[in-house]
């Protein structure tokens, strides 16, 4: 790989300015279009959690009651820096998501590289076609942690790949092999830990990351099994002093090792359908690009692995070697697992499929890899030279024109967004007293430009609700019994919402009236006022 690197210094800046300029043009088309924010209210409960812990020093959606409804404490706080330095909050957070993008594109090259040493042009590009890749670049501009637990993901499996494709992870002096193990035991700690803290779903990677440091070939002998045990603790140590305070802190504050959004997620959108029809949901979204061009490269790059894997023989022109191929295998495994558990807990593919946009930089990664083994641009036969050039050419294309849907996508669910949950939000702070209570179903922008007291229906930051959320009868009870004088939500959100939206104690006080919403076959968010306090 070194070989490879050597003469590319500096592709770092060429695909950081363009995941930068890629990321800064979303939100400058959406602000061209009337609106600058985010294109889904998740964005802004992160921004709540971020100005309160800058104001108050506390993860609390309301100052004062600390909650374990943040899904990611770590971008919670990335996103506070704003807030403590007089920074805007919105432009600060495409930043972060432009750096991340940017980061993801560098890791991704660099994991085609430990691939395929000997192309590094096609490296450079698999680099680019995750910078430009229009959901990463969605997510990019989102507000949401997305792409940042997908550039910490890609960095786990590069560092883990880096040990154990050594030099000395097998050989040379025990001294410089315990050295190393204990160094890569505590990174990979570290990495795991701040990859929980970013979405709990890291821990899954950090698991199989820990399980492959364990298995991989590595120092040998007693003394060095020994190591291997010490490593291991250090690798748990590194792991909790990271993961430990975000645990403790959950359960003191709902009595779950997770954030009260991973229970409420899936209790909320239980699906019952066939596992295949599961698993082709989550994963569909994925393919909604130029990636889909790939496919035939990615079927082709798992066969040469696979048969790598039969052979016993160390690889030629770029294939890896015997000893890297856990970490060949790992990227793809994590694929898979992240795929699978959203297929049997959180089956959804709202919002592009944006709890699986993770995954793209790994399906591009062995895409491309695959794809730049069949393709032969420069053959001296016509047909396979035009053919190649010709699915070159159409994939330049694909990714551009799939990069422009996705800013009239992301400029269209801004204005959703500001033209349902902030035109609301200003509406209670215009007629609505600072004491009345408001059960909201989603209570991002709500709660950031709203000052009032909130009942969550979703349950993030009202956790007790999870067991009946989705029983319209127990959950009017519940609105009514906590004192709430106003429900807001979707009325066709589901058939719980529909059933709320009839019940009489109900009046429709506001309606949005957002045209765009309307044109997508869905009903206004409304305000309702409750007739009658008691049920």
């Amino acid at each position: 790989m070194k070989q490879a690197e050597k003469g590319w210094t500096h592709q770092w800046l060429v695909m950081g300015m363009v995941a930068l300029l890629s990321t800064g043009l979303y939100p400058l088309y959406s602000y061209l279009g009337g609106h600058l924010g985010f294109p889904l209210d998740d964005a802004w409960i992160h921004q709540t959690y971020a100005r309160n812990l800058a104001q108050t020093g506390q993860l609390a959606y309301r100052p004062g009651q600390p909650s374990a409804g943040s899904t990611s404490p770590a971008w919670s706080f990335l996103l506070s820096l704003a807030y403590l330095v007089g920074l805007d909050y919105r432009l600060w957070a495409y930043l972060l998501g432009g750096l991340a993008l940017a980061a993801s594109a560098w890791l991704t090259r660099r994991l085609f590289l430990r691939l395929a040493p000997r192309r590094p042009q096609a490296a450079l590009w698999t680099g680019l076609l995750v910078a430009t890749e229009w959901h990463l670049v969605w997510a990019a501009a989102s507000g949401m942690e997305t792409m940042l637990f997908t550039a910490l993901s890609l960095a786990l499996l590069d560092y883990f790949w880096g040990y154990a494709a050594g030099p000395s992870a097998a050989t040379g002096p025990v001294s410089l092999q315990t050295e190393r193990t204990m160094v890569s035991a505590v990174g990979i700690g570290l990495l795991g830990g701040l990859l929980v803290v970013t979405r709990p779903e890291g821990l899954g990677l950090a698991a199989l990351v820990a399980v492959a440091f364990l298995v991989v070939p590595g120092p040998t002998g007693r003394k060095m099994t020994r190591t291997r045990f010490l490593a291991a603790g250090a690798l748990l140590a590194a792991f909790g002093l990271i993961a430990g305070p975000y645990v403790a802190f959950n359960l003191r504050t709902a009595g779950a090792v997770f954030p009260t959004t991973f229970y409420a997620k899936q209790t909320e959108y239980q699906i019952s359908l066939a596992l295949p029809v599961r698993f082709w949901q989550v994963l569909s979204p994925t393919l909604v690009g130029a990636q889909v061009l790939l496919l035939p490269g990615l079927g082709y790059g798992l066969y040469r692995l696979l048969r790598h894997i039969l052979s016993h023989r160390n690889a030629a022109h770029g294939e890896p070697k015997r000893l890297e191929i856990v970490p060949a295998l790992l990227p793809l495994g994590w694929w898979a697992a992240l795929l699978v558990v959203y297929t049997l807990r959180l089956p959804v593919a709202y919002q592009h499929g944006r709890y699986v946009m993770p995954t793209i930089p790994l399906l591009l990664l062995y895409g491309s890899w695959g794809t730049a083994e069949l393709l032969r641009p420069r053959s001296s036969q016509p047909w396979q030279r035009v053919l190649s050039r010709s699915v070159l050419a159409a994939l330049i294309l694909l990714v551009g024109w799939f990069w422009g849907r996705g800013a009239i996508a992301y400029r269209d669910e801004v204005g959703f967004i500001e033209g349902e949950m902030v035109a609301v939000a200003e509406w209670l702070n215009e007629h609505t007293d600072p004491g009345d209570w408001i059960a909201v179903h989603d209570i991002g922008a709500i709660g950031y430009f709203a000052d009032r007291p909130l009942l969550d229906l979703a349950g993030l930051i009202s956790p007790e609700v999870i067991p009946f959320m989705t029983d319209a009868e127990r959950l009017m009870n519940w609105i009514a019994e906590r004192g709430a004088r106003y429900l807001v939500f979707f009325p066709d959100f589901s058939t719980t919402y529909r059933r709320l939206s009839t019940d009489p104690r109900l009046q429709v006080v506001y309606c949005t009236d957002h045209a765009w919403t309307r044109q997508q076959g869905h009903e206004n968010m409304c305000v309702y006022r409750l007739t009658s306090i008691v049920p």
